[in-house]
This record gives C-alpha cells, sequence and structure tokens, in this order.
C-alpha cells in the first residue's frame, strides 16, 4: 500500500514538470483534500495507507490540475475572508484585489451608520456570491440583494448562500443584467451599489489558466474594458439612495477614465482606493442628492 507521504511527494514532481510554480502548497491542497485533513492533521496522517477511493479522487484532481485547470476550481472551493465558498467554471474565481474592493465597500456602509441600522445594498453580477455573502456575514443588519445574468452562476451563488446559516435569509438573488434584474420598487433605495464587473478589454491576452477556463463573458469589458462600468455608472444615480454610493472593481489602468466619466454623470466625491500592490483597483463614488 502507498502512502499519502509518497503520494505526496510524486504530486510535488507531477506538478513541477507541468509548470505549476506553486507546487510544493498545491500539491499539499490536493492530498488534503483527498485525505479530508489539511495543515497539522495531514502531517499527522501523512504515513496512513491511501485508501483505493481517497487515491481515485486524488488522481483525477492531479490530472486536471496538470492539465491546466485553475486549482480553485480542481479543489471546488476556495477561501474568500471569512467565507469558504464553492467554486467551478460557472463563475470566476474569487480573488484578493476583490476582497480589497469589499473593504472599500464596508467603509461606506459604515459611513452610513450600516453597523447600526438596516442599510440595502446590491451586488451587480455576483458570480460565486462572494462580495454579497462576505457583506451579508459582516455587516449583520444589512439587507442584501445580489444579481446576475448568467443562470448557472446564480446556481452556484445559490449553493454558497445555502451554506451562510442565518445571515442567508437577508440575502435575495436576482436572475438578469445588472439593475434590469431588480424589482422596480428597488429604484432609489440602495444605500451601496457594489460589483466586480468585466473589465478586461476584449484584447488584452490573459494567462491560458483564466482565459480558457474562466467564464469569458465575466471577463471581458469590450475594447477599452469599461463597456460595463460605464453602464453601470450612467444607470446608477437612480438606483442610489440619498448619501448612498456605488464602489466597482476596476483594472489599475483604468481608473483615470473611470473617474472622468463617473464625474461626468454627476456623481459627487469620487476617489479611486489602491490594492495591496499600490495599484488604483476600486472606484467610489457617492449620490450626487446630498442629504436627505
Amino acid at each position: 500500500m502507498v502512502t499519502w507521504r509518497e503520494v505526496l511527494t510524486a504530486d510535488v514532481g507531477a506538478l513541477r514538470r507541468s509548470g505549476v510554480a506553486a507546487a510544493d502548497s498545491e500539491a499539499r491542497w490536493i492530498v488534503g483534500e483527498a485525505t479530508g485533513h489539511d495543515g497539522a492533521a495531514l502531517v499527522a496522517h501523512l504515513d496512513d495507507p491511501a485508501t483505493e477511493r481517497a487515491l481515485a479522487y486524488h488522481d483525477g484532481m492531479v490530472a486536471r490540475r496538470v492539465d491546466g485547470e485553475p486549482i480553485q476550481y480542481v479543489l471546488g472551493r476556495w477561501s474568500f475572508r471569512t467565507l469558504d465558498l464553492a467554486v467551478d467554471a460557472r463563475a470566476l474565481i474569487p480573488r484578493p484585489e476583490t476582497e480589497q474592493v469589499v473593504d472599500v465597500a464596508l467603509a461606506e456602509l459604515d459611513r452610513l451608520g450600516g453597523r447600526e441600522r438596516t442599510r440595502r445594498v446590491v451586488d451587480l453580477g455576483t458570480g460565486t456570491g462572494a462580495i454579497a455573502l462576505s457583506i451579508a456575514i459582516e455587516r449583520p443588519r444589512c439587507e442584501v440583494d445580489a444579481t446576475d445574468v448568467s443562470s448557472d452562476a446564480l446556481a452556484l451563488a445559490r449553493a454558497n448562500l445555502a451554506g451562510l446559516g442565518r445571515a442567508g435569509a437577508r440575502v435575495r438573488l436576482f436572475q438578469g443584467p445588472w439593475f434590469d434584474a431588480l424589482p422596480a420598487e428597488r429604484r432609489g433605495a440602495f444605500d451601496l451599489v457594489v460589483s466586480n464587473p468585466p473589465y478586461v478589454p476584449d484584447g488584452d491576452a490573459l494567462d491560458p489558466s483564466v482565459d480558457e477556463w474562466e467564464p469569458q463573458t465575466a471577463l471581458r469589458g469590450g475594447p477599452d474594458g469599461l463597456d460595463h462600468v460605464r453602464h453601470i455608472l450612467t444607470t446608477v444615480p437612480s438606483w442610489l439612495a440619498a448619501r448612498g454610493a456605488v464602489v466597482l472593481e476596476l483594472d489599475p489602468r483604468q481608473a483615470e477614465d473611470a473617474v472622468s466619466f463617473a464625474t461626468a454623470v454627476g456623481l459627487d466625491e469620487v476617489e479611486v482606493f489602491s490594492d495591496l500592490s499600490g495599484r488604483p483597483r476600486a472606484l467610489r463614488a457617492r449620490s450626487p442628492r446630498g442629504t436627505p
């Protein structure tokens, strides 16, 4: 019988030969997923014999990763802030840059008293539900709507919502493009609109692990990448409550153009916040309607 330690050693070699940069970490994640153990618990079980069923599951994961499928999809789950999300090719992989966009969104909610009073939020193009569910968990007084044009992505978000517990009762999912998905009575009611829209310019080359596996409709944003950003900024004033705000994730190269456009459509206090790498990443703009 082969042990999991021997399997792990073989995995590191196989992943390195296929060009995986973080072969050691990813091999450990795959073995951890196959065994149901991670961290110190995995170390304690590395000398256990690999069972036939677990090894077959493991071998399938290694084959998928060697074939170039992103490790997040191979594992079927990925962490985002406090959440452990189900992920697959129906939606984009949640990324650290988007976690920082949530920080900007939460700061806006706190400005509006979102820790103490009920506030209404919408996450446009929710994908896995990462942004919407994080806000629901981290600001328990908020009511959160989430939209996506893709029924497949919404099914994935719904699966993640089911694991949210009591906080899930404050989240509603709607299918459709951007604000069109929402009930008309929501117009003018949102204290916060947040989105990670498709913003990759159509002509940009992407890493094959992104270009060949993640959904193109959730990536590409037109010739300059700003088609969806412009649509949201044009439409958002009529959906914001007085003193409300919109927070959008951007390609750092788009920051100047996005700020100019947000200002041109009449939004106030437009600012861009940098990510941990110092690149402009999150645009924040506020309702032009002032204080109620």
